[in-house]
């Protein structure tokens, strides 16, 4: 049974960094696109990111374009976030998600109802 674990999330100001990281466990996560959401208190779940297995392929909300980077070590079974200059907007529940088996797709990252396995979520706070 597949199991993502989040870690990462804490408070920072303004401006500053966190790098997310999910460690998958109990599957073939390197065949597997890979995503982050968010969900802020009272607003829907959003896709943050998401990369392909081969990592040839990303996808960022417009949101976070410029600001947010994903990645992958298939080795490690992680997938990260790393996301700098941060804003008070960014608070919310992150989470990482298993994506589309086996392709480089970049529209397949979009599709949310490929997402089908989840992690408990890491809080973000963000003071201004």
């Amino acid at each position: 049974q597949v199991q993502l674990i989040e870690s990462g999330g804490g408070l920072v100001q303004a401006g500053g960094s966190l790098r997310l990281s999910c460690a998958a466990s109990g599957g073939t996560f390197s065949l597997y696109a890979m995503g982050w959401f968010r969900q802020a208190p009272g607003k829907e779940r959003e896709l943050v990111a998401g990369i392909v297995w081969s990592g040839v392929n990303t996808y960022y909300a417009d949101s976070v374009k410029g600001r947010f980077t994903i990645s992958r070590d298939n080795a490690k079974n992680t997938v990260y976030l790393q996301m700098n200059s941060l804003k008070p907007e960014d608070t919310a529940v992150y989470y990482c998600a298993r994506g589309p088996y086996y392709t480089s797709n970049y529209y397949a990252l979009t599709d949310l109802h490929e997402y089908n396995v989840w992690g408990q979520g890491t809080q973000v706070t963000v003071s201004s």
